[in-house]
């Protein structure tokens, strides 16, 4: 592995697909993992460039057959890491993003424990849900278990390098890139 894998956890709703894309514009050399999932997309989302749709005979096969890096059931539908873009863009040299629940996290963190990982969590758990309700896509169901898995997921912030507090999207955003240069400013042995 020549690049650099930075991965992004936080709760649903913090922002850290906004953060990634913003970085994204600012920074060179990085390339998004494109994950799949079983859930439908949301209104706004594009297939191929939010996620991958897949229905779950699919998922289960891809699992199945070792295609990912990590895979996850959160929040009642599947996720995974497709491992081909990856292996292609390190050995190019490209640092890659991945954007991943914690359960993920964990799983790339015993696969990859030279990786960079950077928890996004919101400044309180109250503004949190009010994210979630604001971006209208969740049905009350679904808002709560994110809620009651936000308790969980933010337990596990001693798990990762870096913790960045999303309250001004503009400080996120300086602090995920900045973390990206001191890293790649590192010397490894």
């Amino acid at each position: 592995m020549s690049g650099l894998l930075f991965v992004l956890s936080g709760p649903s709703g913090v922002g850290k697909s906004t953060i990634r894309k913003e970085v994204m514009k600012i920074c060179q050399g990085l390339r998004y993992s494109v994950s799949c999932t079983t859930r439908s997309p949301r209104a706004n989302e594009v297939e191929g460039v939010d996620y991958y749709f897949v229905d779950l005979a699919t998922f289960e096969a891809m699992r199945d057959q070792g295609e990912f890096v990590e895979w996850a059931k959160v929040h009642g539908n599947y996720y995974g890491t497709p491992r081909r873009p990856l292996e292609a863009w390190w050995q190019e040299g490209f640092d890659v993003i991945l954007e991943i629940d914690v359960q993920g996290a964990k799983q790339v963190k015993a696969v990859f424990p030279q990786g960079i990982f950077v928890f996004i969590a919101p400044p309180s758990l109250r503004i949190l849900e009010e994210r979630l309700r604001g971006r209208h896509s969740d049905l009350e169901d679904d808002i709560l278990l994110r809620m009651t898995n936000a308790h969980l997921e933010m337990q596990s912030i001693r798990d990762y390098n870096y913790l960045v507090v999303n309250d001004v999207l503009e400080k996120a955003v300086d602090q995920f890139r900045a973390i990206i240069v001191a890293e790649r400013c590192r010397i490894r042995e």
